[in-house]
């Protein structure tokens, strides 16, 4: 799942540090993508604020698990995949991946179209953490470049670039934007207006019953 998605399940929460937590592995990810850190397999909590980071990042594993082995996924990737195969003739990106980031980023939309969630809040959330907090939890899980997470984080928290998820014109563009950390050039300017076309059609198939998965995954992490 991405972001929005998983703050939805944390969208009633007060801690900030536990929302941090919720989506920093996708943080990290974004920021480099050959980062890999398993702070849930080691003892590395000093204080309150790095416990319920790690109470976040555990949730975050939970949901990820459940949504990727629903039903619900496998159905809805595929059919995206087989829409978006028949476009990409001459690009290097899977339509697998295509099918599975394509649509995190329709749940993401929807929950925003359906106001079901406020990006408003949960910016604020992150607003709240105190930087020598996520220095350390870098510096406890052994991560050097600490001017790449910031670099990225502080654009992230200031541009608000999730809010342009409302806008379902340029869901493409931000499906480009994550293949474009794999690929160069991933797509020509009419691959991404007709693969815009099919995410804007297929959103409204998904709008009806969307909510299902957001309810199976409820159900089993609480």
């Amino acid at each position: 799942m991405n972001f929005l998605s998983h703050y939805y399940f944390d969208r009633e929460k007060e801690n900030p540090y536990e929302v941090f937590g919720m989506v920093l592995p996708d943080l990290l990810k974004n920021a480099n993508k050959d980062w890999n850190v398993h702070p849930e397999k080691h003892n590395l909590i000093t204080n309150n604020c790095q416990s319920n980071i790690l109470t976040g990042w555990k949730r975050h594993l939970e949901v990820d698990k459940i949504f990727h082995n629903s039903e619900f996924f496998k159905y809805h990737q595929h059919q995206i995949k087989l829409r978006f195969r028949e476009v990409i003739n001459g690009s290097a990106v899977k339509p697998f991946f295509l099918g599975h980031i394509g649509l995190e980023l329709l749940l993401d939309s929807l929950l925003i179209s359906e106001k079901l969630i406020s990006i408003e809040k949960f910016y604020v959330q992150l607003a709240k953490i105190d930087e020598e907090e996520i220095k350390l939890f870098l510096r406890l899980n052994l991560i050097t470049e600490q001017e790449k997470f910031f670099k990225f984080f502080n654009n992230f928290v200031e541009e608000k670039y999730l809010y342009s998820y409302a806008d379902e014109g340029k869901i493409a563009y931000a499906l480009k934007r994550i293949c474009m950390r794999l690929w160069t050039n991933p797509f020509t300017d009419e691959q991404e207006i007709a693969l815009t076309h099919r995410l804007v059609d297929y959103k409204k198939k998904l709008r009806d019953d969307f909510i299902i998965i957001f309810d199976q995954i409820d159900a089993q992490i609480n």
